[in-house]
C-alpha cells in the first residue's frame, strides 16, 4: 500500500505519503491565497522525499471538506486527475474527521475550521473516529449550548474563544493524519465518501446582477 494524501480545504496546503504503517514524508504549508500554487510542488516534494514516483501509488485519499469553494476545489481537481492519468481509487474523506483522527481525544468533544463569514464548520465527536451526525455551518454564538464546556479543535475554534473554551490541538489539518486514517479504514474495509466536495453553502464569489443594458446609439 502506498496512499498519497492532501487536503485543500483550510488555509493548510497538506500533503503526505503513507505506506499502510506510518508517514514516509509529510509537507504542511499554511497560505489561505495560494493553494493552487502551493500543491503540485508540496506533492513532488514528498514522493521525492520518500523515494517514491507517482506510479508506485496504489490510492489517493483527498479531504472533501467542508471548506471554501475556490481552496477545496484545487484538491478535489488535481485527486481526479491523479486517480484517472495513474487508474487508481481516490478516496474521500471529511476534513474534519482529519482533524479528529488527529487529536485522539477520547470522549465528547467538537471539531471547527474558519468558514469566514464569521461563521465556522463544525462537528461533534464521541471519539477520533465518532462523529455524530453531519458537518454543519453555523455562527459560532447559534451553537453555543451544543458545544459548551467540550474540548474543541481547529482553527475555526480558536478564532471564537468566548464560545469554544477548551481549545486543544491541533489548530491545522495534517495529510499525515488524513492518510493514517484511511489506511486504517482500508484495513478494515469500510467505506469511503465520494471525492466530491462538501461546500454546505453557495460560494463567496457571486455573479453581478443589474447589468445595465448597452443599446447601439
Amino acid at each position: 500500500m502506498l496512499l498519497l494524501a492532501f487536503d485543500t480545504a483550510t488555509p493548510a496546503v497538506t500533503v503526505a505519503l503513507h505506506d499502510g504503517r506510518r508517514v514516509l514524508a509529510e509537507s504542511t504549508e499554511i497560505d489561505a491565497r495560494r493553494h493552487g500554487e502551493l500543491l503540485m510542488p508540496a506533492v513532488d516534494r514528498v514522493l521525492r522525499e520518500a523515494g517514491a514516483e507517482p506510479a508506485d501509488l496504489t490510492g489517493l485519499v483527498v479531504g472533501v471538506g467542508p471548506g471554501p469553494y475556490t481552496g477545496l476545489r484545487v484538491g478535489l481537481v488535481t485527486a481526479a486527475a491523479f486517480g484517472d492519468v495513474l487508474g487508481v481509487p481516490v478516496h474521500g474523506l471529511c476534513t474534519l474527521d482529519g482533524l479528529a483522527y488527529a487529536a485522539g481525544i477520547d470522549g465528547p468533544f467538537v471539531v471547527a475550521t474558519d468558514a469566514r463569514r464569521k461563521e465556522v464548520y463544525w462537528a461533534r465527536y464521541e471519539g477520533p473516529r465518532g462523529r455524530v451526525g453531519d458537518p454543519a455551518v453555523d455562527h459560532p454564538a447559534e451553537i453555543a449550548e451544543h458545544v459548551a464546556g467540550l474540548p474543541a479543535v481547529g482553527a475555526g475554534a480558536a478564532l471564537y474563544p468566548g464560545v469554544f473554551t477548551d481549545v486543544r490541538p491541533p489548530a491545522d489539518q495534517s495529510a499525515g493524519a488524513l492518510a493514517a486514517l484511511a489506511a486504517a479504514k482500508l484495513a478494515e474495509g469500510e467505506d469511503f465518501l465520494p471525492p466530491l466536495p462538501l461546500y454546505l453553502r453557495r460560494p463567496d464569489a457571486q455573479v453581478p446582477a443589474g447589468y445595465k443594458a448597452v443599446l447601439p446609439q
